[in-house]
């Protein structure tokens, strides 16, 4: 196990980013600016390397990272702030965790979020 959380609450524009293919996670602190984009999750460290090969599993399903940005894994350990994207676009941002194109997962409170090697 190399990360997991749990989402603790949903911003009312959480679904913005639905049509890219995207999510955003942030903990506590999250600006109040971002906080209505945002699954606010538990903070919690990062215990190993974010890398392709890993594993994203969103309450149970997996799904296979094939890049990570950056500045993900750093972003991540320090402020739960992590933008996942199931989009398939080839490009993945300095902040993005970019799985194999995918179905967006419908998160809600109590949800949890794996990353495994």
């Amino acid at each position: 196990m190399i990360y997991q959380t749990t989402v603790k609450g949903m911003g009312a524009d959480v679904n913005a980013f639905a049509g890219e293919g995207i999510f955003v996670s942030f903990g506590n602190q999250a600006p109040e600016t971002l906080k209505d984009f945002c699954y606010i999750v538990d903070l919690n460290p990062v215990e190993g390397e974010l890398k392709a090969g890993c594993k994203l599993v969103i309450d149970g399903e997996e799904h296979k990272i094939v890049q990570v940005g950056d500045v993900a894994q750093e972003n991540l350990h320090n402020l739960g702030h992590v933008t996942y994207s199931f989009n398939g676009s080839g490009e993945c941002l300095p902040g993005s965790i970019c799985v194999e194109k995918a179905e967006l997962p419908q998160l809600k409170v109590g949800s949890t979020i794996k990353i495994v090697e």
